[in-house]
């Protein structure tokens, strides 16, 4: 049987004016995973990633780490859901600078209750899918997996939204446990799937067995 290791990003530029690009701890763990992997001989039959910069440099970073991996399957349904649209669906009056802890639990708390409306479809952010077709991409990929790599080892790399719909897909979960899901997957943390042609399994959820060490303790980040 083999294992989807499903791996989210490394911090990104969090309230900066692009966030969809890898802050220098981000690069760090990245690189970190894959040499955690290179030290334990793990190698990886395939490698699939959503489109956006900080996926790609996310497994660049494990890359580099690791040594070497299979070219990369890059699948636009792994992309993360637009925050800023979902957050204006609900909310139209800019937030402001998410620069302090109040700031950044409302802005969490507004996202969270965006996700819920969305998933119900009371919302429809605009220049995104609808939650079914966001959903159905996720999906897809899981799928290919299952039909293609069943009994092999697949690199996985994307963002807290797919992973967190992927987890919910395998368990069944309600939408309210998904988004808490979503919410609580730190950066560059693997999630893992054991791989059979009729279904996927959770093994793991969220861990950073790389960032253990005392040393690594301040790389441990959420946004």
């Amino acid at each position: 049987m083999g294992t989807l290791y499903l791996v989210r990003h490394g911090q990104a530029s969090f309230g900066a004016e692009n966030y969809d690009q890898l802050s220098p701890v981000g690069h760090q763990q990245a690189v970190r995973l894959g040499q955690f992997w290179r030290e334990r001989g793990q190698r990886f039959d395939a490698v699939i990633t959503g489109t956006l910069q900080r996926h790609v440099q996310t497994l660049d970073g494990i890359v580099e780490g690791l040594g070497a991996a299979p070219e990369a399957l890059r699948l636009p349904g792994l992309n993360e859901y637009d925050s800023h649209a979902l957050i204006a669906a609900i909310h139209p009056q800019p937030l402001g600078p998410a620069d302090t802890p109040e700031r950044y639990r409302a802005h969490f708390r507004i996202l969270c209750d965006a996700l819920a409306q969305w998933m119900a479809g009371v919302i429809s952010p605009q220049g995104m899918p609808s939650w079914n077709d966001f959903s159905a991409g996720v999906r897809s990929a899981l799928d290919h997996v299952r039909h293609h790599h069943a009994g092999q080892n697949v690199l996985l790399v994307s963002s807290g939204g797919p992973i967190s719909t992927a987890v919910g897909e395998v368990l069944g979960t309600a939408p309210e446990v998904t988004i808490a899901l979503n919410m609580r997957i730190r950066n560059s943390a693997v999630t893992e799937f054991s791989i059979s042609p009729k279904r996927l399994m959770l093994q793991t959820f969220n861990t950073l067995p790389h960032l253990n060490e005392v040393e690594h303790a301040d790389w441990v980040t959420h946004a």
